[in-house]
């Protein structure tokens, strides 16, 4: 688990986190019925390469893309490949980077077109339960604090959890100490320290939290096939609000908005 110490620490982690969030920008931008998702992985390189940094997740433990592309019932690491969207659907993409020994990682959930009010209300939970735990990354909470955020806000409104797989630190390495779950027991878990890096993300589900991988052994899905949602945001932990590292840059906001 990486603790910040020095202002270049934490400047590296900004630069990582902030091309991965421009780079978020511009596929959410891209996405419209007929895209394949390989054409999104495939952009989504090119724009990592050509800020300087790699692709954190091509070649971790044998995944081949740079992006995970999951849609609709997919939870995390749908492999990208010639599956065209259409309208109606939901695609969650989750990407990292690597740049001057710091990683970055980020998720968001787009709907293709339009999609129907339960659709809206499973994205719009599922991001409001990411701010949600993010108010809770304060020195002195506890880390399932943040998780019992997730949990309550998603099982309030009807949908439930995925307990197999978590959020996680984050810093010189893509998946740090401590592991952080989706449900949790408020008032339990490790004190939260300043300096502190955490990749926070909610996955919730329309219907059960059961999941299972498919043959691919990647592509985890919900078992009762219904739709998933997943946004995750990398935090710094300092002496009064969390900082969000993997916020666009305004420019890029303001261009693709």
């Amino acid at each position: 688990m990486i603790i910040l110490k020095t202002p270049q620490e934490i400047e590296f982690l900004r630069q990582s986190n902030r091309i991965v969030a421009d780079v978020l920008v511009t596929l959410r931008d891209l996405i419209q019925p007929g895209i394949t998702t390989k054409e999104l992985d495939q952009t989504a390189e090119d724009l990592i390469l050509n800020n300087g940094a790699v692709p954190a997740f091509k070649g971790y433990m044998g995944y081949p893309a740079a992006l995970c592309a999951s849609v609709n019932e997919e939870v995390i690491h749908g492999i990208p490949g010639p599956r065209r969207v259409k309208t109606g659907d939901i695609v969650s993409l989750d990407l990292g980077v690597k740049l001057n020994g710091y990683y970055g990682d980020a998720t968001i959930t787009v709907p293709v077109g339009k999609v129907n009010k339960e659709t809206e209300k499973l994205l719009r939970v599922t991001e409001m339960a990411l701010y949600e735990a993010i108010k809770m990354a304060r020195v002195g909470n506890r880390l399932y604090d943040i998780s019992y955020a997730i949990q309550s806000l998603a099982e309030s409104n009807g949908f439930s959890v995925v307990r197999d797989f978590v959020g996680h630190g984050i810093g010189r390495d893509l998946h740090e100490e401590p592991q952080i779950p989706n449900l949790g027991r408020p008032g339990h878990g490790p004190r939260l320290k300043k300096g502190m890096v955490l990749a926070i993300e909610p996955m919730v589900n329309q219907g059960g939290w059961q999941i299972k991988v498919l043959p691919d052994k990647w592509t985890v899905v919900t078992a009762d096939g219904k739709l998933s949602a997943h946004f995750e945001h990398t935090i710094a932990i300092t002496d009064a609000e969390p900082e969000i590292l993997s916020l666009p840059s305004p420019v890029e906001e303001h261009q693709k908005s």
